[in-house]
């Protein structure tokens, strides 16, 4: 990944954030972009997303940035145009990190709790 793709991609993580947050999150819910990839090309930005929805679905929410894609992209369109040729098409993904933290920290705790075999000494 070139130094060219990590700011843009710093960059649509700033503002589409504002984006969304301003514009596409339902009441009650707290959507974060949490990072975003962008192929070599610059035509396909990847955007992880946060969703923070108690009680809801959240694959609702997504459903819900997905049939806005075109207006979040056209939005998006209004602050970046002077960066960039062509506004990237936008994918959304869950991003699993937060899981991803919780199961490694359950694993450890298993270990930790763990009773430890007793060493042989060796005389």
């Amino acid at each position: 990944m070139s130094i060219r793709t990590k700011r843009l991609g710093e960059v649509l993580r700033r503002d589409l954030g504002e984006i969304i947050q301003r514009n596409y999150q339902p009441q009650g819910v707290f959507i974060t972009v949490t990072k975003v990839t962008m192929t070599d090309d610059l035509s396909i930005a990847k955007v992880y997303l946060s969703v923070f929805a108690p009680g809801r679905d959240e694959q609702v929410i997504y459903q819900h940035l997905d049939d806005h894609v075109s207006d979040i992209r056209h939005t998006l369109a209004g602050k970046i145009r002077n960066q960039v040729r062509k506004i990237p098409e936008l994918h959304f993904y869950v991003d699993d990190t937060a899981e991803y933290v919780n199961k490694i920290e359950k694993l450890f705790k298993k270990v930790e709790e763990q009773p430890k075999a007793p060493t042989e000494d060796k005389d």
